[in-house]
């Protein structure tokens, strides 16, 4: 029987994740070249599916596609940061407001931390700590709300591991985690919300002092 070849789309796919992977758990930096060939090398496929990957990841916010420096990781600064949060502080909060609001389950949240918690490395705790945060908003009741957060999600990662990288705060945000999520269990949307707002909103003050400043600026003129 004649072998049938892996499907382009399959490759490119898993191509797409390791990329997503290693940009998100700090292998490969803001600023850091990604050269077709070498990864296609690395991954053992064709320049077509890296294309196309890089491609995708060129949608999402985590790399730029520069016709003089070639594809590149995603810089993080302030301004990248603030525009993703703000977006974050917006809607994320009156997701699980949502979610909690009307009875949703939140096994998957209370299994994310505790994957977090048990963690062995920094990029298992990252991933864990990302499907936590999904798993607040996600049942939501209203799928455009959780799309929308989706289309953040990798952008808000790669902020999260540039401020790891400088200044490491996972207990703390451990610590913010639990009580988010029995407010949550308890029933206590409001709360709940209002907590999880100020886990956001202070991780980026912290990371990006700068971004705190501005905000309140622009509050004090509103």
């Amino acid at each position: 029987m004649t072998s049938v070849p892996t499907p382009i789309p399959s490759r490119t796919q898993y191509v797409l994740e390791e990329i997503k992977r290693r940009i998100l758990t700090g292998r490969l930096t803001p600023g850091q070249a990604l050269v077709e060939t070498e990864l296609a090398a690395q991954f053992g496929v064709s320049k077509t599916p890296v294309r196309e990957a890089l491609k995708t990841l060129a949608g999402t916010g985590l790399v730029v596609m520069s016709q003089y420096k070639g594809v590149t990781v995603r810089m993080v600064d302030a301004d990248m940061a603030r525009e993703v949060y703000d977006v974050r502080l917006l809607l994320e909060p009156e997701a699980l407001k949502r979610a909690v609001r009307r009875g949703a389950s939140l096994d998957a949240a209370r299994e994310a931390l505790t994957r977090a918690d048990e963690a062995g490395d920094t990029a298992e705790r990252s991933l864990a700590n990302r499907e936590f945060h999904r798993a607040l908003y996600l049942p939501c009741g209203n799928p455009l709300l959780g799309r929308m957060l989706d289309e953040v999600r990798d952008q808000a990662a790669l902020v999260s591991a540039v401020a790891w990288a400088a200044d490491p705060s996972w207990e703390r945000e451990a610590d913010e985690h639990r009580e988010i999520l029995r407010l949550a269990l308890a029933g206590d949307a409001d709360g709940a919300a209002g907590a999880l707002h100020a886990h956001i909103a202070s991780f980026v003050e912290r990371a990006f002092p700068e971004t705190g400043s501005a905000a309140q600026e622009e509050d004090g003129q509103a």
